[in-house]
């Protein structure tokens, strides 16, 4: 009996031991697992950091075309000290013109269409009338009897000198030959301003139809007849514009106007070309105040050399420099702001391969003006850094995406 309990109690003992010693392991193991996924989160945290610090993507060429990459390097404008006007592009007076027929005729040719460029002196169109024979005809015929009616008031002459021939007769044959020759004046002014070589008239030659002839060179802006309408004298058939000579026409309100003198700086910026910021400078202020609104006509002419794309009536928002202080800028779009951090693309490396890699060099924003913000770059940058200047926004997208690849 004695030694049963002997044994019970040294069983006892071990199996307190046993307990003691699994509760230790079981801490230990608990501890080390929770010491590994502190380490594991700080390891992620730590990952995460660095992937929110990235400064490069990488796209194909392919992908570029696709998200409408463009490049540009910064600007030097002045923003800030200027006068906001706005207004429309237009064109001077003799860089339009209303195409018309001098004497009237029938439509048999057309030449042009809306749209075409054409050089001063081409033919147009081309017109029918009889009127047009009958005219050249009378030339030909009054030249003819010029030679007889000359040698008639000669002859009359020296015969009333002679006291033979009555004066009556002298006067009325030097009537005749001098009706004659203005009547021949007249002829030829006609055929003139109707195209017609009247060298070849006089040869014996007759033009069946005239030429409609362009006065500028420019485009064909609008056409006003089709084949076989009858075109009336003074009816406008081609209007033609010369867009090369383009210039804006501002609208400067009342309260700005005594700030505005010839020669100054302006910028403008219009629907068809975003993000582009044109140059011009004042060259004529009005004189004369609009009712409504209250403004003054102030004309600029494009320094920019991108008139040929410029079209008239188009609206323009723009800026005259009031005073003259250059900035960095660059368009609105090429900056991605995400939270209190703003940064732009620097085009970098292109792989042999054609692959395309951009920077992110982060950017301090100044003045907002005209589509333009004030930019300081974080680091420097060569004069001939291109930057995205159109699809940023769509480029820190594929930042973003191949971050989170990296995190999968």
């Amino acid at each position: 009996m004695e030694t049963i309990d002997i044994m019970y109690k040294q069983m006892k003992k071990v199996a307190g031991w046993a307990f003691f010693m699994g509760a230790f392991v079981f801490l230990f193991s608990c501890s080390s697992d929770s010491t590994t996924v502190a380490e594991g989160g700080h390891g992620e945290a730590h990952e995460e950091h660095e992937e929110g610090l990235a400064n490069m993507v990488k796209i194909t060429k392919e992908q570029a075309k696709v998200l409408g990459l463009t490049t540009s390097t910064v600007l030097h404008k002045s923003l800030g000290s200027t006068i906001k006007v706005n207004g429309f592009l237009d064109l001077y007076p003799q860089d339009e013109a209303n195409v018309n027929a001098f004497i009237g005729g029938n439509v048999s040719r057309i030449y042009f269409v809306e749209g075409d460029k054409v050089k001063k002196g081409q033919v147009l169109a081309r017109l029918e009338h009889p009127d047009y024979l009958q005219m050249q005809q009378e030339l030909q015929q009054s030249v003819n009897e010029l030679a007889y009616l000359k040698t008639e008031f000669e002859r009359k002459e020296k015969l009333y000198k002679e006291e033979i021939s009555s004066g009556r007769e002298f006067q009325k044959a030097r009537a005749d030959y001098y009706a004659t020759q203005s009547k021949i004046k007249g002829l030829k002014a006609k055929l003139k301003l109707l195209n017609l070589d009247v060298s070849k008239v006089l040869a014996g030659e007759l033009f069946p139809n005239v030429p409609i002839i362009a006065p500028i060179d420019g485009f064909v802006g609008e056409v006003y007849v089709r084949i076989g309408d009858f075109a009336n004298p003074g009816v406008t058939m081609f209007y033609l514009t010369n867009n090369a000579k383009t210039h804006v026409d501002f609208r400067v309100y009342e309260k700005d106007i005594y700030k505005i003198r010839v020669g100054q700086k302006a910028y403008f910026t219009i629907a068809n070309k975003p993000g582009e910021l044109i140059e011009a400078h004042i060259q004529t202020i009005g004189r004369t105040f609009e009712d409504d609104p209250k403004a003054v006509h102030v004309h600029a002419v494009i320094d920019s050399n991108t008139t040929t794309d410029l079209l008239p009536g188009l609206y323009v928002e723009g800026r005259i420099v009031e005073n003259e202080k250059m900035m960095t800028v660059l368009p609105e779009e090429a900056i991605v702001t995400e939270g209190n951090r703003s940064f732009v693309f620097v085009k970098g490396e292109t792989h042999e391969n054609g692959d395309l890699t951009f920077n992110v060099v982060d950017v301090t924003t100044g003045i907002t003006d005209a589509g333009f913000v004030e930019v300081t770059f974080a680091q420097t940058l060569a004069k001939d850094t291109e930057i995205v200047t159109n699809g940023a926004y769509m480029l820190s997208s594929e930042l973003i995406k191949g971050e989170l690849e990296d995190d999968d």
